[in-house]
């Protein structure tokens, strides 16, 4: 089997290699021109074997991806297909679909969970797409997918816009259990009195107990590679799809109290101060006379 791959990046670059060891031809286009196989989309369509061409799509979501699939509408023929596996919207996936299947263009969604591990380890794949699709697809997912029970590395959720569903649920997941990490990683770094080296008792964590996971084997190697954590920001970014999770669970009436408060923690850290922890310092000050502290600039000025 010989497909595309739009988008050579930390993710589609792996992803790449490991379809080859898997035994599937890859041609490889990225904007960039020192990581391209061919110069550009229209000669990436013209090397693939026709008819049934597969183009699989591997660039940042919304402008990035909807530019890729007006180009490859141009250059790819009824009965080809493209895989959109970044982290799109659900609902922008029915909407692409709509707009390649006037052409006669198929289209699959794919969730993809793995990082930059997954060339070595393999990626969790969740898709969305017509069951004939699918089918066609399994010898690209089989190679791309972990070791093991083909059901415990990938899933066919459902239709399009279902694979996207599935892996922005998956996120929202994610964002609750590095929270649950992170807070219990302040709280025994907080007591060095009784926990001198919080290293070892989340090392100590990774077999027998009921909290182990890859999220925390990661934990644990960014603790050791980094003590204290010195080197890092505490600020934190959010791709979307914590977002997303959240407004679904408004939609439809689906209580996220973990989901949604792992999210707003990341908020607070991009606060250089927090506002509203400024408030609520007022509030206790003129209700109950509690002391409060001076901001930075206030002690410097006093100083002065």
């Amino acid at each position: 089997m010989h497909i595309g791959m739009v988008g050579l990046g930390r993710m589609g670059g792996n992803m790449a290699e490991r379809l080859r060891a898997g035994g599937i031809e890859v041609t490889g286009y990225d904007a960039n021109p020192q990581n391209s196989e061919v110069a550009t989309i229209a000669e990436l369509a013209a090397a693939l074997p026709q008819p049934n061409r597969t183009v699989w799509v591997m660039v940042p979501a919304g402008r990035p991806t909807e530019a890729v699939l007006d180009e490859l509408a141009t250059v790819l023929d009824a009965g080809d297909i493209v895989i959109e596996g970044g982290n799109s919207h659900f609902e922008a996936d029915q909407a692409n679909a709509a707009k390649l299947a006037e052409r006669g263009i198929r289209y699959v969604d794919v969730g993809v969970s793995g990082g930059v591990w997954g060339r070595e380890n393999g990626y969790g794949l969740m898709a969305g797409g017509a069951p004939e699709d699918i089918e066609a697809l399994m010898p690209v997912f089989d190679a791309l997918r972990p070791e093991g029970p083909r059901e415990e590395g990938f899933v066919h959720v459902g239709p399009v816009g279902a694979g996207h569903y599935a892996k922005m649920v998956h996120n929202g997941i994610e964002y609750g259990l590095m929270q649950a990490y992170a807070e219990g990683y302040e709280l025994l770094e907080a007591r060095d009195d009784l926990v001198p080296d919080v290293a070892p008792v989340f090392k100590a964590w990774q077999r027998g107990t009921v909290v182990r996971s890859w999220l925390l084997d990661l934990m644990i190697r960014a603790i050791e590679e980094d003590p204290g954590l010195d080197d890092i920001s505490d600020w934190v970014d959010d791709s979307g799809e914590g977002r997303w999770t959240i407004e679904e669970a408004i939609n439809n009436a689906v209580p996220l109290p973990v989901i949604s408060a792992a999210l707003f923690a990341r908020f607070s850290s991009r606060q250089p101060s927090s506002p509203a922890m400024k408030a609520v310092a007022a509030l206790r000050k003129q209700f109950g006379g509690h002391a409060t502290k001076a901001a930075a600039g206030a002690k410097a000025a006093a100083g002065a």
